[in-house]
């Protein structure tokens, strides 16, 4: 037997894929928040007509696979806590913070993008859009509010799994 079956043949190490995929959700939202669309909206896109079509694209997956997260970051928690009391007395905080991340991408998901694609819609192609609809400011702000409380979850959540000690699995 090589070492990569028997490697492959191993159970997963939870807190190893927990960290792992909140760190790629953690950069991922990072770049999307600061560099992505800070470079869209210096450029003038946010002004074209396509810009909604193509943000709803953009945000639409990058939703999708917030939710992927989520459930793997859920799944992972309730794993830890079930084989080996993994969080100790912090076990309530990360179920919580693992279910707020769950309701932070399904929010995405199902409000969020699909309501600021459509306010950003231009239905009458013939006129131009020069401004941003006024309801879209609230949109972005609700959208912010959001987007902090799920920087500070995946962080806090990631500090729980990184500074437990390593256990061997069961």
């Amino acid at each position: 037997m090589t070492a990569f079956t028997s490697w492959v043949r191993q159970r997963p190490s939870w807190p190893a894929v927990v960290s792992f995929i909140l760190s790629l959700w953690f950069g991922g939202s990072l770049i999307l928040d600061f560099v992505v669309m800070p470079s869209l909206y210096s450029a003038g896109m946010m002004t074209e007509p396509g810009f909604a079509s193509a943000g709803y694209l953009t945000f639409e997956r990058f939703n999708h696979i917030e939710l992927i997260f989520a459930g793997v970051a859920l799944t992972g928690v309730l794993v830890l806590n079930y084989t080996r009391h993994f969080f100790g007395t912090q076990t309530r905080k990360a179920i919580i913070l693992s279910i707020l991340l769950l309701g932070v991408a399904l929010t995405y998901t199902y409000f969020f993008t699909p309501q600021m694609s459509a306010l950003g819609i231009q239905l009458d192609a013939l006129e131009p859009a020069v401004e941003i609809p006024k309801a879209m400011a609230s949109m972005h702000q609700g959208y912010w509010i959001l987007e902090i409380l799920k920087l500070v979850s995946v962080w806090l959540l990631m500090r729980l799994c990184c500074s437990r000690p390593t256990v061997q699995n069961a």
